[in-house]
């Protein structure tokens, strides 16, 4: 089944295209680099993998309720929409809120993938060129795992989010080399961070666990990328040029505030776009999300040092600024955590059955029934068996 037939609503045009601008560089100093960028590079090389391995894609989803997570984080719920509808309305309703969900996440990665590619192209750098080349692979990854689970376990697709795709825009279409970085790396990435955490934590379903705990485990090197590379580039930069990224910043945070509402999730639900608008306003836990959104932006912007009056004022008037003081590492070096512990207990669970089998397979070669200890068989003593081995 083509993609196009899962969309509930057709993407404007089938093929998106950006003019690019700015120029390709090529660097002829083969010398070691950064020993900091050199080493997250080592890093992205050992830590690849393959989706189709690590995951378990045979674990079962119900597409009526995909992650588990309370209703109460619903826009609906509690409202007199939410009275209204049948179980089955809020099945499918949970499965509308998912498909947006994950197919942002889809399009942000195929953007990250985009944004990469770019990267290894304009970054003057070789270190840097060399740790572009594998977020380009990771963030393909991402972007075929989120695919399968869209096509596979949910059999819906949203079309890209209209503010996200002004944001990727943006990104790519500026001519300065920096740029796809502080779009990508620190804002979308930062973002998807945040939303993909707040999934990871609250999910009770072990396959959408397992996707977001581990394609976090590589964002968190990519932001750490990004802030290694601007936080060196800033530094040379006049005030007059920080306060332009600075802009560029304010305005992407306030186009992303404003993407995760799932305003086109209620429209589908015959809801019309203003009072939409206001539901997902006015939701106690939108409101609670959109905060925790920028938990890793804000951190990072400051890291970087972007970090002017007028960006802590647009800062205050999201309700963020404190999130300044947050510390990354921790959050990241969370992030690594939680997936190497998931594989622990998962792959500790299949040996233990792997275990079992071989024993069991043993046993029954020995022509001993169910429960019965090697040389134990029907009408013989402990030794008999032996012997007769």
């Amino acid at each position: 089944m083509s993609t196009h037939d899962l969309y509930t609503t057709p993407p404007s045009e089938p093929l998106w295209q950006v003019p690019a601008t700015g120029a390709a560089r090529f660097s002829w100093d083969y010398d070691d680099g950064r020993e900091r960028l050199l080493a997250l590079y080592q890093k992205g090389k050992d830590k690849q993998w393959d989706g189709n391995k690590r995951i378990d894609w045979s674990l079962e989803v119900d597409p009526t309720d995909p992650l588990g997570t309370p209703d109460e984080a619903l826009t609906l719920y509690g409202t007199p929409h939410w009275a209204k509808m049948t179980e089955k309305d809020r099945g499918e309703l949970r499965k509308h809120y998912t498909s947006w969900q994950f197919s942002q996440f889809l399009h942000g990665e195929q953007g990250a993938m985009v944004c990469a590619a770019r990267i290894v192209e304009s970054v003057p750098d070789l270190d840097a060129k060399f740790y572009s080349a594998t977020q380009t692979m990771d963030e393909a990854r991402h972007a075929e795992i989120y695919g399968r689970f869209l096509h596979e376990k949910i059999g819906m697709l949203y079309p890209v989010n209209d503010n996200l795709q002004g944001l990727l825009g943006d990104t790519l279409r500026d001519s300065r080399w920096d740029m796809p970085y502080l779009g990508m790396q620190v804002l979308i990435e930062g973002l998807a961070l945040a939303a993909f955490g707040m999934i990871r934590d609250t999910t009770t379903k072990p396959l959408p666990k397992q996707i977001l705990a581990y394609v976090m485990q590589d964002e968190a090197r990519h932001v750490a990328f990004g802030r290694m590379a601007l936080r060196d580039y800033y530094k040379q930069l006049s005030d007059a040029e920080l306060r332009e990224r600075e802009e560029f910043v304010i305005e992407g945070c306030y186009l992303m505030r404003d993407r995760l509402s799932g305003v086109e999730v209620l429209e589908n639900f015959g809801i019309g776009k203003q009072e939409a608008k206001d539901l997902s306003e006015h939701s106690e836990f939108l409101q609670l999300f959109r905060k925790l959104l920028f938990s890793r932006i804000v951190p990072c912007v400051k890291d970087i040092g972007l970090w002017g009056p007028r960006l802590q004022k647009a800062y205050v008037d999201m309700g963020v600024l404190e999130l300044g003081d947050s510390n990354l590492d921790l959050l990241m070096s969370q992030d690594e955590e939680i997936a190497e512990e998931l594989d622990r207990e998962r792959f500790a669970a299949e040996e233990e059955a792997r275990v079992a089998e071989v024993a069991e397979a043993i046993g029954e070669g020995l022509g001993e029934g169910p429960g019965e200890g090697p040389g134990e068989g029907p009408g013989e003593g402990p030794g008999e068996g032996k012997e007769a081995a």
